[in-house]
């Protein structure tokens, strides 16, 4: 009799546990961080399957955004299921259970990785890109693939190719009618919009900065060549790097430490750190990222940081010399390459012929198949000659130049805002070579000198309620500080609010 009480017992247990679960309270996506819903998870406080439905959930309320090119729901809750039952407590992996975005350029396995251009929409890779892969062995979960600026080339994200919402264009996650920025855009707006809490972008001149300046996420460039770049539709390997992004520092320090190793971070000693001004990078600024820019480094004074203006002769010339001559010189190469490489089944012409956003289809027909550059009264020139001149001459110069003002001015960093301008208006103008400049004026020289290049979430503007960011550069490989000093002065200005209930 006792043995029979005992098996009605345990049936009973049993029979109540679903409903266990479904009364666990859900999780608040618009408070949380990856790193916290990793240790919740671990904890037991709710599942994965119950954090991954919410992001769904999340992402299907939100397909204005344009954020996905693949929404992999079926996928995602059944990796979270098997996460759930396999997980120990205690004995959790540092990613266990949370829902992740990836950028539609990077591979993983079983699901389409178009780079955000139609001939490719139906290439699907069978084995993951190392980045990707780091993450899933450390027990992410892939939500989806990411909607982009076509090909990567370009700052706004407006891509005619793909949208699950009514208008075009990937969206603003603080407010739809402006642009996501470029070209992780929509891995930017997916974190903004607290869909998922971290991921995977890239970024050849500020492609994982510049979306979350906008999108008020943190990110990071690592320093070239920290990241493998297999398995990654290319641009440039002199420049390309994918990187990390999340909803905090935290989540940053984490995905980081995931696939490039390493203890975890902690917070610097402000107190420590030394960081320089380049009057150059403070031109051009609206009113709300002047002032916000402002109100930081007196903060930053406040909190025991050493600031100080130090001065970069020549930084445009010598950027000029090496940003569109390496970009559109290896493009083709490097395309050719990787298309060969991946068995996506497309020559490099079949990719350019059916290119759908008006910008970047210009980019290729008339300067990356026929490998030339802008030339003067809008002629066109042959681009062997530069680019060799860049990589000889150029691009040495310039690594140079941040070499000696690094040590010259013994600086931790040089501080800036990531982009000039909040958010513009998201429509085909937002993707003109005009704007193009405005947004990577800042991001762009580290970029070709192959720094790291670490985005912070700043504050909402005064007037236009829009995310602003604030960038760290520092010497090459010294990611692991940018992130320490980052996670401190996060801190000091705060996170940022979610999005406003749309």
């Amino acid at each position: 009799m006792p043995k029979l009480r005992h098996s009605l017992l345990a049936a009973a247990v049993s029979a109540a546990l679903p409903l266990f679960a479904q009364a666990q309270p859900a999780p608040d996506l618009d408070s949380l961080t990856a790193a916290q819903a990793a240790a919740d998870i671990c904890a037991g406080k709710y599942t994965s399957e119950a954090l991954v439905g919410a992001a769904l959930a999340r992402a299907r309320a939100r397909a204005d955004l344009n954020a996905f090119i693949t929404l992999d729901e079926a996928g995602a809750l059944k990796a979270a299921k098997a996460a759930d039952a396999a997980r120990k407590r205690g004995a959790c992996k540092p990613l266990d259970g949370v829902p992740v975005v990836i950028k539609d350029n990077i591979e993983v396995a079983g699901l389409p990785a178009s780079a955000g251009t139609p001939a490719l929409k139906g290439f699907v890779p069978k084995a993951d890109a190392p980045v990707a892969a780091k993450l899933r062995a450390a027990g992410a979960i892939v939500l989806g693939k990411t909607n982009m600026h076509e090909l990567a080339f370009g700052i706004s994200g407006y891509n005619l190719a793909f949208k699950s919402g009514a208008q075009p264009g990937v969206r603003n996650a603080y407010d739809p009618t402006r642009i996501a920025g470029g070209s992780s855009s929509g891995s930017g707006a997916a974190i903004g919009a607290r869909i998922a809490l971290a991921g995977l972008g890239t970024d050849t001149g500020g492609s994982v900065r510049i979306p979350c300046a906008l999108n008020g996420c943190a990110s990071l460039r690592p320093t070239v060549g920290r990241y493998a770049q297999k398995g990654i539709a290319p641009i440039s390997h002199t420049r390309d790097t994918a990187g990390p992004m999340g909803v905090a520092m935290a989540d940053v320090a984490l995905l980081d430490r995931v696939i490039a190793g390493g203890a975890a971070a902690k917070p610097a000693d402000l107190k420590k750190v030394r960081v320089g001004v380049v009057a150059a990078n403070m031109a051009n600024l609206d009113a709300d990222t002047q002032a916000a820019m402002q109100a930081a480094l007196a903060k930053m004074k406040g909190a025991g940081v050493t600031v100080v203006e130090v001065d970069m002769p020549k930084l445009a010339e010598l950027n000029g010399a090496v940003g569109f001559p390496v970009a559109l010189y290896e493009a083709h190469d490097d395309m050719v390459k990787y298309l060969k490489a991946s068995g996506a089944g497309k020559t490099i012409a079949e990719v350019a012929k059916d290119i759908a956003s008006p910008d970047v289809k210009g980019t290729y027909d008339g300067l990356v198949i026929p490998r030339k550059l802008p030339g003067p009264n809008n002629t066109v020139v042959d681009a062997k000659p530069a680019y060799d001149a860049a990589m000889k001459t150029g691009r040495p110069a310039l690594q140079k130049l941040y070499k000696e003002t690094f040590a010259k001015n013994k600086l931790d960093a040089i501080v800036f805002p990531t982009v000039p301008k909040v958010a513009i208006e998201s429509n085909p103008d937002s993707s003109s070579l005009a704007n193009f400049g405005m947004y990577i004026q800042n991001t762009d020289p580290g970029s070709n000198a192959g720094l790291p290049g670490l985005q912070i979430p700043l504050a909402l503007g005064a007037s236009s309620k829009l995310p602003i960011g604030l960038e760290l550069d520092g010497p090459a490989g010294s990611d692991r500080k940018l992130i320490a000093i980052g996670m401190a002065l996060e801190q000091v200005f705060g996170r940022l609010p979610a999005p406003p209930k749309r």
